[in-house]
């Protein structure tokens, strides 16, 4: 019998809430639950009225037909991917997949040649070269003129090929804090500023000796004493980088800020709120999202963006201020890309692209049984569906033909793209 916990995964001890029993250990683990009922998905059990009969008792749970008709197909159809699935989202246009791989190779290539450029300043900077000024300048002008004017702007999950070490932390940091500037309203200057505050922020690592070191293991005790004091003294020299290229305050301000925190806190100075810079605020909640979705360290567990944002907003937002914080989750949404996803027929997604100025309806992919993964159906929720996310899901509540078939992102990293010209009168309102 296929059955649907409606309880949270850490309240059971099965991989996923929708599952076949296929063992009498597992029914008497069921059992020892105390469940007052257990959903039963008919269209994927095999003779489950003659296993147990309708509404029959099975000592404190109740297995039954669910008996609403829209439940019932919610049921059926979304946890596991019925033919009547077929039917149903066959109706549906979706995006042109091979289209959308096409244009996420471009992103791809865009973050990876970041990347690479930004491989060459870290060498000129780690030698003291004084010319890496311009080439600093020159690249976040670059990124600033693909993200400036009165448009809107999707950003979208890279694919997995992307985001290992260092360098990919840094254009990560740098893309998402520019997004977020934007989106607050900085001017441009402020936005080249906060551009090359995210691009030099780590810069001082390697002349501390702390290149392999991140800020989660060490907030986490999982290294040595002189390991978290090398790595703490990162930031003073990547105030100093700074300082020696002639940047502004303004720059050197956000780089010695970015482990600061909201509630006095972070490091080195645990500044408060009122003491810290709106270019320091920014940074420093993009650099913690970023080494959320992407902690760096075998003992740290991974978590989906939607699960980061939660924690971020339920457990820390004392840490951040809280009208950036604000702006963070109306800029990426809720459910960010990179999130698992339970859509309202009850179907599992994944969030492949979110639209800035309208984050609650993003492009997802779709799981479903009856169509291969390079031939998934990718949806634009705002595009009439009919469909919005119910909630977002853990890895540990998606069974894992759903993960390998969505595979969710080891390495979470994002890029944007322009959309359609943007009336901001009309977006402000």
């Amino acid at each position: 019998m296929f059955i649907q916990l409606d309880v949270g995964w850490m309240n059971h001890p099965f991989p996923a809430n929708s599952f076949k029993i296929a063992s009498q250990a597992q029914l008497e683990t069921l059992r020892s639950l105390g469940l007052q009922s257990v959903r039963c998905i008919p269209g994927k059990s095999d003779n489950w009225p003659q296993l147990f009969g309708r509404g029959r008792q099975a000592g404190r749970a109740t297995f039954s037909n669910d008996a609403s008709p829209e439940a019932q197909r919610s049921l059926s159809e979304g946890a596991g991917g019925s033919g009547s699935e077929h039917g149903r989202n066959a109706a549906r246009k979706g995006l042109d997949v091979r289209q959308w791989r096409s244009r996420i190779a471009y992103f791809d290539a865009r973050f990876e040649e970041i990347e690479l450029v930004y491989e060459g300043l870290a060498q000129m900077l780690a030698r003291g070269d004084q010319e890496a000024r311009q080439p600093c300048e020159a690249l976040i002008q670059e990124c600033l003129a693909e993200l400036l004017g009165e448009h809107e702007l999707s950003i979208h999950l890279l694919s997995d090929a992307v985001g290992y070490g260092q360098n990919a932390h840094v254009v990560n940091v740098a893309v998402l804090s520019m997004l977020l500037g934007r989106s607050m309203g900085l001017t441009e200057v402020q936005l080249s500023e906060l551009g090359l505050a995210a691009l030099l922020h780590d810069a001082g690592k390697l002349a501390v000796g702390a290149s392999h070191l991140h800020g989660l293991a060490v907030a986490q005790s999982l290294v040595s004493e002189e390991q978290r004091k090398r790595y703490q003294g990162h930031v003073g020299e990547s105030v100093s980088i700074a300082m020696r290229l002639g940047l502004s305050a303004q720059v050197a301000t956000a780089i010695a800020q970015h482990h600061e925190w909201a509630d006095g806190s972070g490091f080195p100075l645990h500044l408060l709120e009122e003491d810290m810079d709106l270019m320091g605020q920014i940074l420093a909640l993009v650099d913690s999202y970023e080494r959320l979705c992407n902690p760096g360290h075998a003992a740290v567990a991974l978590q989906t963006p939607h699960e980061v944002l939660a924690q971020l907003f339920s457990s820390h937002k004392h840490r951040f201020a809280a009208p950036v914080l604000t702006a963070f989750i109306q800029m990426m949404g809720v459910f960010p890309p990179g999130s698992l996803v339970e859509l309202s027929d009850g179907s599992q997604a994944m969030v492949m692209s979110v639209n800035v100025q309208k984050p609650l309806k993003p492009v997802v992919m779709l799981y479903q049984t009856q169509r291969p993964v390079e031939d998934a159906l990718l949806l634009d929720l705002e595009q009439g569906t009919g469909l919005c996310i119910r909630r977002g899901l853990a890895p540990g509540q998606v069974p894992c033909e759903v993960l390998d078939y969505l595979s969710p992102r080891r390495h979470v990293c994002y890029y944007f793209e322009r959309a359609a010209k943007l009336d901001m009168s009309k977006a402000r309102s």
